[in-house]
């Protein structure tokens, strides 16, 4: 017997399944084809599976992937970690979280200290997040930090990043405040999703108890405004307190909840 149309299977969904189904991008109460999957459910799995395997495996190129006119206009350079390939990077998270001899000294060169706020970007697990929502999400975050009256200093990109690089940002550029925007792992819900890792004067003896994430920053999850206005929001009280992680807890005016680190 062939399979029903996707719009013909939702159809005969109570209302309250197609509510669900309409909130969430969860292959949940997607009917079935015999024991198995229906064909477009299998289809969509294998595309999603295909690019979570991309997101990964890609190497960042910041022209390629941000663009030019993006590059040029936020000064942009690139710096690496002592992973030399994405396949060591991979198989060696620590070397992910230590700069190279020659990206210390172009950081030094580059970078000015002290800065209220240092932002930088990693390519992490997903650098299809770092292209999809890097280009809209930085300017908001250029023009909340403005607004505040902060300082920022000049914008690394970091190939091969793991999150444990915020401890020599911090013991390299002494920022108050230091924000990895970094690739999740992707999933197969999305391939896009962009966290942003924080910490208050980071230094070589934290973990990951110093610090906060806001996570998820994507189309179907947190909304780029929201991402932006959060980030300041955290590095403000972070600043306040003088300290960041498991004890640093998010202020949300709108009652939508808090993260933690």
């Amino acid at each position: 017997m062939p399979e029903k149309p996707d719009s013909f299977v939702l159809a005969d969904w109570p209302e309250l399944v197609r509510r669900v189904r309409a909130r969430t991008p969860a292959r949940l109460l997607l009917g079935r084809s015999g024991a198995a999957y229906r064909t477009t459910t299998q289809i969509e799995l294998r595309k999603a599976h295909a690019a979570a395997r991309d997101a990964v495996r890609a190497e960042l190129d910041v022209m390629k992937h941000l663009g030019e006119e993006f590059a040029h206009r936020w000064d942009l350079f690139e710096v690496c970690t002592q992973a030399d390939t994405k396949q060591e990077y991979l198989l060696r998270p620590d070397l992910g979280r230590h700069f190279n001899e020659l990206s210390r000294t172009r950081l030094l060169q580059c970078c000015s200290r002290h800065n209220p706020l240092q932002i930088t970007i990693g390519d992490g697990l997903s650098v299809t997040a770092v292209a999809a929502q890097v280009p809209p999400l930085l300017p908001l975050l250029h023009q909340g930090a403005r607004t505040r009256g902060w300082s920022l200093g000049r914008i690394p990109v970091i190939r091969h990043c793991r999150v444990g690089i915020l401890n020599e940002i911090g013991e390299l550029l002494f920022p108050e405040v230091a924000v990895l925007l970094i690739g999740e792992r992707p999933g197969l819900a999305t391939a896009e999703s962009l966290s942003a890792y924080m910490a208050y004067r980071p230094q070589k003896t934290h973990t990951d108890a110093n610090r906060n994430l806001i996570s998820n920053i994507h189309l179907r999850g947190v909304r780029l405004q929201d991402a932006a206005r959060r980030i300041l929001n955290l590095a403000a009280r972070m600043i306040s307190l003088g300290s960041s992680g498991c004890q640093v807890r998010e202020e949300s005016p709108l009652g939508t909840g808090s993260a933690q680190g």
